[in-house]
């Protein structure tokens, strides 16, 4: 009997450890601004004390309705929708100054966290933007090089994020990714800050491959 016992306890000892719940991430706590789009309604938590110049930044450009009537111009599944500067017929709107990167602030690419988008040049972001709907931590300071700098995250409306990165897309104006059909912004207002300290993390999946914003 008792030497029948010894393999049961040695697969109880080998048995991995059960895998623990994903711990929250708490919700910016600055302003919030909403994305009116053509599929629904997406709700933007900023982090004005990790990202202050790059949120002092985009809300210049929600106050001046500049992303009203654009698009989301970028779409790549299983990596990040990308607007926030072109006109359903692809003309691109005049813009501001480039802000400072601050992908150095701490907070990562994670699925449903906004980044600024930019060129090659680390401090050439404008009025770009886009929704990780993956893990992108490769997009991140230290492992994406200079990285792209997260200033919030989609606190309602993710699952309009994950339809639109699932629309089909084309070659228009000599840009690939373009959705058939335009995803247009309609309006970006600004809304009251969030009440609550924090929400669970949306849905967490591998990191993708493909382009960079």
């Amino acid at each position: 009997m008792i030497t029948a016992l010894v393999p049961l306890v040695l697969v109880l000892a080998q048995a991995p450890p059960p895998v623990p719940a994903p711990t929250p991430r708490p919700v910016p706590t600055g302003p919030v601004v909403v994305l009116e789009t053509s599929m629904g309604r997406i709700r933007i938590a900023l982090d004005r004390e990790k990202a202050p110049l790059s949120v002092d930044n985009f809300l210049k450009y929600v106050r001046a309705r500049h992303y009203d009537g654009t698009i989301f111009h970028r779409v790549i599944p299983a990596f990040m929708v990308q607007g926030g500067g072109f006109t359903p017929d692809m003309k691109e709107k005049a813009t501001r100054p480039p802000v400072r990167n601050e992908a150095r602030n701490g907070l990562r690419n994670s699925r449903g966290t906004v980044a600024m988008a930019r060129t090659s040049d680390p401090h050439s972001a404008t009025a770009q933007f886009f929704i990780n709907v993956k893990d992108n931590h490769r997009l991140d300071f230290g492992i994406g090089g200079a990285g792209y700098a997260v200033f919030g995250e989609v606190i309602e409306g993710m699952e309009i994020a994950d339809q639109i990165v699932a629309v089909p897309t084309t070659t228009k104006a000599g840009m690939a990714d373009v959705p058939v059909t335009a995803v247009v912004i309609k309006t970006a207002r600004e809304a009251p800050p969030v009440a609550a300290p924090v929400a669970p993390r949306p849905a967490s999946h591998p990191a993708p491959s493909g382009s960079q914003p």
